[in-house]
């Protein structure tokens, strides 16, 4: 049923009564059911979206939106946000394919500020915000609601020693969800970090900074004071950086967000509000620091258990599985993730090799660096990482890793297409940006048994740096249809040999799509080969050459973007060895690709078999 309207037109009151708050608060219950009714159906963000409800409701209180714009960090918190701007009903889409963004989206709404599905962006798209707030001579105010482990990503950090410079109006909601950021001395200290954001203190800082400028021997006693103050509360970091600092507060009490939200408006400064809020608040199963209930795949609410479980083992628990053998006998193998320690199945050597595995938080850039210097120093450091998140670290591949040509090892989860979270994490281009970098060997495994095989020949590797891509699930093709056979340098593999003049060529996963157009060509009567490229730099140029000769159509399958794709690094090979031969391309076209089961996604991409095989049968 959809939202009361009457908690809406609370929302738009310029005074609040005690019934008012009480309404409020039944208002956040309301949201939190939704939400579990919904995620637990469709799967999506459960804990830290149910733990910003009343500082989401909160904001759209104190704050004009979408004329002050909420800049969401990550933005998997938002879902009340999107309930409170009218898609309550249109919530039961939720990253359903055609259906709403399980992130924010301007396109979806004027109340969606901007696009956001990495880490640690907010603080600086407000600050740009406010910077054309102020040359347009408007006092709106953009407010930027971060947390989430977002603090630890070094973006964050730019933009607010810039702000703190600048001092444009700004709010900064910290939502602390785990722990505080320094450990604060109770309701002392509370109480300190409002009075020194309120106006009272605030004057007598103005009539300290007169008196300093004109009786020189005050400063000493002066500058004391302030930082007495300070050193007393947990928001010196901010204070330092020159921004005001107001916290902790309870990121659950509605009255004090709203009252402490109004003294964060009205100082019209950079401000930072810390609110202490707990993960899945309202739902018992989730509350807390519990990591499996970040991101959940549909679920029993009432028991708290996933609906369906594959029985087939994931890439991610094959990669930590071999991993994790190969670590036992070799002590120089050590391995880096930027939080996703259970995403990357990292999590099992961290807690069985605790001083060679290690989290760094949401800092890709620096994950990437230290491995370098890790490699100098004779280690095999294996960097687990999302194909996503690692586009973030993509100088640091450049200038740390390929000019220094150290064996870095990039193990790439999630290559292709990974459904639900939609175009800000589809895994579709590794293969270009990689590529284009000196130094680097580019290769795939097929499917589970090969990739052992890829963390095998990995581990030994010590030419350069070398990256290797796998799905989030399972591989299309099952390792018992070809066996297994080691990587070998810059090799290619002939999986099926045929005199008919057409070729399949997969590389990773692409194998498996191929393999199953090939069978409905065989059911059609139609004879063609299939190839492993296995590396897509260095290529296998003598094997190609020769299958040039017998082979003049080359169908091309890889779970990645044409531009700069397997297709496109094949046709520059054919061009320079004069090849008289046709390549066609069957990868991502040139756009991003939205939210969606894969299987849907696929159809409406014509990347099923059905419509690979008819665009085939069309050029033969």
């Amino acid at each position: 049923m959809p939202l009361d309207s009457k908690y809406l037109e609370i929302l738009r009151k310029n005074e609040l009564s005690e019934e008012d708050f009480i309404a409020l608060n039944t208002l956040a219950q309301l949201v939190r059911k939704r939400i579990l009714e919904v995620v637990s159906k469709n799967g999506g963000h459960l804990s830290s979206t149910l733990g910003a409800v009343e500082l989401i409701i909160g904001m759209h209180y104190v704050f004009d939106n979408p004329n002050d714009p909420f800049i969401f960090d990550v933005s998997h918190q938002a879902y009340a946000h999107k309930l409170l701007t009218g898609r309550w009903d249109s919530f039961e889409t939720l990253r359903q394919s055609d259906g709403i963004s399980g992130f924010t989206k301007p396109s979806e709404s004027v109340q969606d500020y901007f696009v956001a599905g990495h880490s640690s962006t907010s603080i600086s798209l407000g600050v740009g915000a406010a910077k054309a707030f102020n040359l347009k001579g408007s006092r709106q105010i953009p407010v930027a609601l971060i947390g989430d482990g977002a603090m630890s990503a070094g973006l964050a950090y730019e933009a607010l020693n810039e702000l703190g410079d600048r001092k444009y109006p700004m709010v900064i909601i910290l939502n602390d969800n785990e722990m505080s950021i320094a450990e604060p001395i109770g309701a002392i200290s509370k109480y300190l970090s409002q009075i020194i954001a309120g106006k009272f203190v605030q004057r007598i800082k103005n009539r300290i900074g007169h008196a300093i400028n004109k009786m020189p021997n005050a400063t000493y006693i002066a500058k004391r004071f302030e930082e007495s103050l300070k050193l007393i509360t947990p928001g010196i970091l901010f204070e330092e950086l020159g921004l005001e600092y107001i916290g902790p507060i309870d990121g659950h009490n509605l009255k004090e967000i709203i009252n402490t939200l109004t003294l964060a408006k009205n100082t019209r400064k950079p401000i930072v509000v810390h609110a202490q809020t707990l993960k899945g608040k309202g739902y018992s199963p989730a509350e807390g620091n519990l990591e499996q209930w970040h991101g959940v795949s549909p679920f029993d609410p009432i028991k708290g258990e996933i609906l369906s479980k594959s029985s087939v083992k994931s890439p991610t628990s094959v990669f930590a599985e071999s991993l994790l053998e190969f670590a036992k006998s070799d002590s120089t193998i050590v391995g880096i993730t930027a939080a996703m320690p259970s995403g990357t199945g990292l999590d099992k050597l961290i807690k069985a090799y605790p001083k060679r595995f290690w989290d760094v938080a949401i800092a890709e850039q620096h994950a990437t660096t230290q491995a370098s210097s890790l490699a100098k120093e004779g280690f095999k450091p294996f960097v687990a990482i999302y194909s996503t998140f690692l586009q973030r670290a993509f100088d640091q591949l450049i200038h740390d890793v390929g000019i220094m040509k150290t064996p870095v090892k990039f193990a790439i989860d999630r290559a292709g297409i990974v459904g639900e979270d939609g175009e800000t994490h589809q895994g579709v281009f590794d293969i270009a940006y990689l590529n284009m970098i000196p130094n680097f060997t580019i290769f795939a495994p097929r499917d589970l048994a090969t990739l052992t095989l890829a963390v095998e020949f990995a581990k030994d590797f010590t030419q350069g740096p070398c990256a290797f891509r796998y799905p989030r699930k399972a591989f299309l093709l099952s390792e018992e249809i070809f066996s297994p056979t080691p990587f070998n340098y810059g090799k290619l593999e002939i999986l099926k040999k045929t005199e008919s003049g057409i070729l399949l060529l997969g590389y990773g996963n692409g194998v498996g799509r191929a393999y199953k157009c090939l069978l409905d060509l065989k059911n059609q009567g139609i004879d063609v080969a299939l190839v492993d490229l296995r590396f897509v730099k260095p290529l296998d140029t003598n094997a190609l050459v020769e299958l040039a000769k017998s082979h003049k159509q080359w169908f091309i399958f890889s779970d990645s973007a044409k531009i700069g794709g397997v297709g496109q690094i094949l046709s520059a090979f054919a061009q320079d060895f004069v090849l008289n031969i046709k390549i066609h391309s069957l990868e991502f076209e040139d756009a991003f690709i939205p939210h969606g089961k894969v299987e849907e996604i696929e159809a409406k991409l014509g990347l099923d078999t059905q419509n690979l095989v008819a665009k085939i049968t069309r050029y033969i």
